[in-house]
């Protein structure tokens, strides 16, 4: 029989969305070994559906063969809920998935009695499909699965993005919905089952799900990084070595506070220490806080500098190690060396946003010397990421050499409800 063009509209879109499908998971960078090989073995599943489809489409209308056409439809019966298992692999990795292959041996057992019993279906003499007591096995079977597709893709919220999970949710929708649409046609109108397009163009949005997933590691991968390079840059030997002898040399001449110096160094490395596991977003107080214990060891080791804070609003939060290597910046390459170095740190609110500044009355640089702000102010860069990707906000850095520098955050206030939660949470973990 000759292929129409409305079957040919059909059948091609459908097979060059599942061939792109496979190209796409095996050249993905991102996805693992094992994700990738289910996804393949998805896309193989969901073209021989297609051909089930199609072939039970032309034997609907060709010659009658009702041993072929009884083969064909049991085919089709027991590959759909292995694909919805396939799917299950994606939600659920690393999982006992037995009891779900035992449903579906089950339901393929079911319709194999078709060859010679009409208790699922029979195809007449007359080349018509004539349901049977248990005919709707396959879609109990289905939506069993579907259902805990639903409840692990629910629980996975915890790891997945906001809104991502609506990705697998509209899948499962989309499935019931046309099994109802397939129930609701009379058979032998189109090649194609309305579920068959739904399990395919599912697989699609499964693919683009998991990729969400892994870009998101990744992304979490490179932060986790960028926390061990700004903190290996807040922790250099020679300032180590320094306050350590800073300390030795305030136990001959103030034992009391050489006491409080170590108590406050201490505490500073093991903040520094927990800033590598912290992927939230941090009160701004206890980012003041961390400040301030490096800010007492310096202006114990350099008399000349002092660090003056005007803060009058602190009930928001911000990434961790964000105030404190701007601060250090400011000693280390611009106060350092003045004989009255000063250093303010500012908080105010403006209307619709959180202002942090940064401001030293030092030596200053030229903003556009690139070589000069990469290779002298190490940190800066990392920190503007984080604040963009981590809260949204933006920071400015202004200097004139000879005259000092400042450094501006805005922190918007969007999410106030939430960042005051995270807030009172750390004031009772201090």
């Amino acid at each position: 029989m000759t292929m129409n063009i409305g079957t040919l509209s059909v059948l091609f879109p459908l097979i060059l969305l599942l061939v792109g499908l496979a190209f796409t998971v095996l050249i993905d960078p991102y996805i693992r070994r094992e994700y990738r090989r289910t996804m393949l073995v998805i896309s193989v599943l969901c073209l021989t559906l297609i051909i089930q489809n199609y072939w039970d489409y032309i034997l609907t209308i060709g010659e009658p063969r009702q041993m072929l056409r009884t083969i064909v439809t049991i085919y089709g019966y027991s590959i759909r809920p292995v694909i919805l298992i396939l799917f299950l692999y994606i939600v659920l990795p690393n999982r006992k998935r037995r009891y779900f292959w035992v449903l579906a041996g089950l339901n393929a057992a079911v319709y194999l009695t078709a060859l010679f019993s009409p208790v699922t279906f029979q195809i007449d003499q007359g080349n018509f499909y004539r349901g049977g007591p248990l005919a709707s096995c396959c879609f109990i079977t289905s939506l069993i699965l579907l259902v805990c597709l639903l409840i692990q893709t629910f629980r996975s919220r915890r790891t997945t993005g906001k809104w991502d999970v609506w990705l697998p949710i509209y899948v499962i929708v989309m499935i019931i919905a046309s099994i109802y649409l397939d129930y609701s046609i009379k058979e032998g109108l189109q090649p194609i089952s309305f579920l068959t397009m739904a399990i395919i163009i599912g697989s699609v949005i499964y693919y683009i799900w998991l990729h969400l997933q892994f870009v998101r590691e990744h992304e979490q991968d490179l932060m986790a990084a960028q926390r061990i390079r700004i903190m290996m840059t807040q922790i250099q030997p020679h300032f180590l070595f320094n306050a350590l002898n800073t300390i030795r040399a305030l136990y001959v001449k103030d034992p009391p506070l050489a006491d409080k110096t170590l108590e406050n160094f201490s505490t500073y490395l093991r903040q520094n220490l927990e800033s590598l596991s912290q992927t939230d977003l941090v009160p701004v107080t206890r980012e003041l806080e961390h400040t301030r214990l490096f800010t007492e060891i310096e202006m114990l080791r350099f008399p000349n500098v002092r660090v003056e804070y005007q803060i009058e609003d602190s009930d928001y939060t911000i990434p961790a190690l964000t105030i404190q290597p701007l601060v250090e910046n400011a000693i280390r390459h611009g106060v350092r060396s003045c004989k009255d170095g000063l250093v303010t740190v500012s908080a105010v609110r403006e209307s619709d946003a959180h202002k942090i500044t940064i401001r030293d009355n030092g030596v200053g640089f030229d903003v556009k010397d690139e070589d000069t702000t990469e290779g002298t102010h190490v940190g800066i860069r990392n920190v503007k990421e984080r604040i963009e990707k981590m809260c949204g906000g933006i920071m400015i850095l202004q200097s004139e050499v000879g005259k000092g520098s400042s450094v501006t955050i805005l922190i918007p206030d969007r999410n106030e409800e939430a960042q005051r939660r995270v807030g009172n949470e750390g004031d009772l973990r201090r």
